[in-house]
């Protein structure tokens, strides 16, 4: 499946993707590779809790089952280090666990499904754009800092 890329990326292109199953985070990776994303994977949540650690993604996708820690468990961790960072949880049991964004803290709970691909696309797309929208203190003085060591 080829998907278009935007022609304007967002500013928050780094993505960490998470998931135990081999062939879900290749399919994944695959397709916000195509969009442009810069994406670090991890096979559990004890590895993304790691990585994460090293460097704060501002956006998380991750699968709920998991060995070890489940995604509800890796976003309250996230959340604990990093509230403002967004996070997309992905499940096959949404309706089965009524698994919402309110009781597991994500910011957009996607259901495996035949849609699931253009669900993600979609809710990594706006909440790229909103960690963008939220950073603009940051990128102001950022751009303060550039203009004054060009001076």
């Amino acid at each position: 499946m080829k998907l278009k890329a935007e022609r304007t990326l967002p500013v928050a292109t780094r993505l960490l993707l998470v998931d135990d199953n081999p062939s879900g985070l290749a399919a994944r990776k695959m397709v916000l590779t195509e969009l442009g994303y810069e994406i670090t994977t991890a096979t559990n949540a004890e590895r993304a809790l790691e990585l994460f650690q090293q460097s704060l993604f501002p956006l998380v996708v991750t699968d709920y089952k998991m060995p070890g820690k489940n995604g509800v468990e890796l976003i309250r961790a996230i959340r604990e280090v990093a509230p403002q960072t967004r996070i997309v949880l992905i499940s096959g049991f949404v309706d089965a666990m009524g698994i919402t964004e309110e009781n597991s803290g994500a910011d957009a709970v996607i259901m495996k499904s035949a849609n699931e691909v253009l669900q993600l696309v979609r809710a990594v797309n706006r909440l790229s754009k909103r960690t963008a929208a939220k950073q603009p203190a940051q990128a102001k003085s950022a751009l303060k800092l550039k203009k004054s060591a060009g001076s």
